[in-house]
Order: C-alpha cells, then sequence, then structure tokens
C-alpha cells in the first residue's frame, strides 16, 4: 500500500465532534451544537474542491494529493483517483458534475496539470493547452443547457461544444484573465469572476463591473499597502498568508460565483472585501461588520430554499437573508479556511479545508 492511499484511508474514519455555544452578537453562532463529523486526508493536504454526483449517489472530494468519490449514503470512499489512473496532476482545484449527462461525465481542473473528464464506463481523457485548454490552471466550470462546458483557468476562459468537443478561447472580452469563478444565469449569461472584476456575457456582448462599480465592501482592517508589507492588495493568491492569519485586501478579486436561485441577482465572493450581490444595477456587500464570518470568501452554495452558506478565511457562515449563524473550529471544522462546500440531498452540509472535510450534519440552529 502507497503512502498515499494510506492518507486516503484517513478519510473513511470519522471522528465526532460536539461544538461549543458562544454569545450572540453581530455575528451569532448556533443556538445548539451542531453534530459535526470530520474526515482527515493530513495535516498538509488540502481539500480544494467539492461537488455532489446525483447519477452516483456520491461526494466528489478535491485535493492536493488526488480526488476521491465518497458514497453519500454511508459515507465510505468509493474510489480514490491519481496520475496513475488517469487524473491529470494530484492538485484537484476544482470538479464539475455534467447535468443528466448520460455518459455521467466529470470534469476535473487541476494546478498546473491541465483537466481530465472521468465518465461511468470508467474511461478517462486529459486535456491540456495542446488540445484547446486555455491554461494548464483550472479553476471552475459550469455547464449550458446544452452540457457545453465553461471552464475558467490562469490565462482566460474556455468554452467546450457538447457536440464537437472544439474548444474556444475568451481571453480579451474579460476584464482580467485570472478566471476562478464562473456561473450562468436562467436567462443564459455567463458571469465570470476574475481577479480584476466581473465579467458578464449575454450570448452577444459582454459587460465588466470592478470596486468602482460597487463590487467588494471596503475593509478599513486591511493593511494598506503604504505600509510596504506587500500584503496590501493581492497578486494572485497566496494561501500561506491566510493561514497565518494575514488578511489581505483587494476587493477585485473574485474568488466565488454564485447565481442566486431565487432570482435575487448573483454573488461574488472577493478577497478581503467580502460577499457582493448584484440584481444588475445595484451592489449590495457584505463583510464580517455584517455578521460574515470572514471577508475572503473561498466558496458559495445554496439551499432549495433560497438559505446561502459562505465559506471564508474564519468559518463558515449560513445566511437565511436576515441573519448570519458562523461555524469555526470551536463547532468542529477541521479549519477555518473554508475552500468548498457542497449540499447533499439529505440536507446536510460539507465543507472542504486544509487536512480534510468536514460533515455538518445538524446544520440548522
Amino acid at each position: 500500500m502507497t503512502t498515499l492511499h494510506r492518507l486516503f484511508l484517513l478519510l473513511a474514519s470519522a471522528v465526532l465532534f460536539a461544538g461549543a455555544v458562544g454569545n450572540a452578537s453581530a455575528q451569532s453562532r448556533a443556538a445548539s451544537a451542531p453534530l459535526m463529523e470530520s474526515f482527515n486526508v493530513g495535516e498538509r493536504a488540502y481539500v480544494r474542491s467539492l461537488a455532489v454526483d446525483p447519477g452516483r449517489n456520491a461526494l466528489w472530494v478535491g485535493t492536493s494529493v488526488g480526488v476521491l468519490e465518497v458514497d453519500l449514503r454511508t459515507s465510505n470512499v468509493k474510489n480514490t483517483f491519481t496520475r496513475e489512473h488517469g487524473l491529470a496532476n494530484e492538485y484537484v482545484f476544482a470538479i464539475g458534475v455534467v447535468p443528466d449527462d448520460p455518459q455521467g461525465k466529470v470534469w476535473f481542473g487541476t494546478n498546473a496539470g491541465g483537466a481530465s473528464t472521468y465518465d461511468k464506463a470508467g474511461s478517462w481523457k486529459v486535456y491540456f493547452p495542446m488540445h484547446g485548454l486555455a491554461d494548464y490552471w483550472v479553476y471552475s466550470f459550469a455547464f449550458d443547457k446544452r452540457g457545453g462546458a465553461w471552464i475558467g483557468t490562469w490565462d482566460g476562459a474556455n468554452y467546450v461544444d457538447p457536440q464537437t468537443g472544439a474548444f474556444t478561447t475568451y481571453r480579451d472580452e474579460l476584464i482580467n484573465i485570472w478566471v476562478y469563478g464562473i456561473d450562468i444565469d436562467p436567462q443564459g449569461r455567463v458571469w465570470f469572476g476574475t481577479e480584476g472584476g466581473v465579467t458578464m456575457h449575454d450570448g452577444e456582448s459582454w459587460t465588466s463591473w470592478t470596486h468602482e462599480h460597487g463590487l467588494g465592501a471596503e475593509n478599513a482592517a486591511s493593511l494598506p499597502r503604504s505600509a510596504n508589507t506587500g500584503l496590501g492588495t493581492r497578486s494572485r493568491h497566496d494561501l500561506a498568508l491566510e493561514a497565518a492569519g494575514q488578511e489581505t485586501y483587494n476587493p477585485n478579486y473574485v474568488f466565488s460565483v454564485k447565481v442566486d436561485g431565487t432570482g435575487r441577482g448573483v454573488w461574488f465572493g472577493t478577497w478581503g472585501g467580502g460577499v457582493s450581490l448584484f440584481d444588475g444595477k445595484t451592489w449590495k456587500s457584505f463583510s464580517t461588520a455584517d455578521g460574515l464570518a470572514g471577508n475572503v470568501v473561498y466558496s458559495i452554495a445554496q439551499e432549495p430554499d433560497g438559505t446561502l452558506w459562505f465559506g471564508t478565511n474564519h468559518g463558515v457562515s449560513h445566511y437565511d437573508g436576515r441573519r448570519f449563524v458562523t461555524y469555526d473550529r470551536a463547532d468542529g471544522l477541521i479549519d477555518d479556511n473554508v475552500y468548498a462546500i457542497a449540499l447533499a440531498p439529505d440536507g446536510s452540509a460539507w465543507f472542504g479545508s486544509r487536512g480534510g472535510v468536514s460533515h455538518l450534519l445538524h446544520r440548522k440552529p
């Protein structure tokens, strides 16, 4: 058995935690102790992506050392995959499950390794720039009604035609070529979160917005650039700074994008500027001053009833439209940096962080 597989087997051992309850404040804590189980993948390993696969009734877990397929019924690991199996690279930064695909295709975007697809027949296919992929660094996926794939990379965005498999690359149309988040609204408009702001493509034209238009909250607590620390604004992402508790600030840096299922608009998680909601005309931002757990928002997920989850650098917040309820290490999270969120059909929530995955069984206070 290899060291890597020993590491994956650690994920199969659940450790139950009982949360501590704090006093109610602007940033509310759970009214009762949640039941959290923790699946460890190693202290130095990161879980950067999660995705529920309804067709397989599985949870895909993308880590910095490979990908796992977890049975949602039992929480047991069904499969582990590395480059030996067909994965482009072990560091999996993005997972995209193609909706209602008869082939059961799943996309995996990696850090510096390109992208891979895997289907229900067990077949793998790898994509590099030589095949049309915009870049080796792949950070997001979104799928349109035709089954076409939008792919966010560090050198623009791709669209993959579902019929021909041809890649089209977009760079100049975007406000910034470092694309971290993508989502598609009911009108078919594609929203891109980049390191320089937001771009929307309506099928014909491209429109962009930045902090000057309202994206991202002000953050007086961030280190000013004049302090000569190099921490005031961001140039790409450095997870080590956040792990060390050094919060940096770039309100134009959008790391996560989520179209609101209730029609309120589109949510954008920023680096240091909290989360912003855009309804097409006006912007509204939320930060720690409003109760959000942290101002760096790595991930966003939404429940069927419209309530939201925000994964931040200081825990995860549940938002019902009126108040934020926060869960952190005191409640059983493995780590306070929550990079990925997946919501299971049974109503439970999964959170990816450094060291493993936390599973919140009793999610609402």
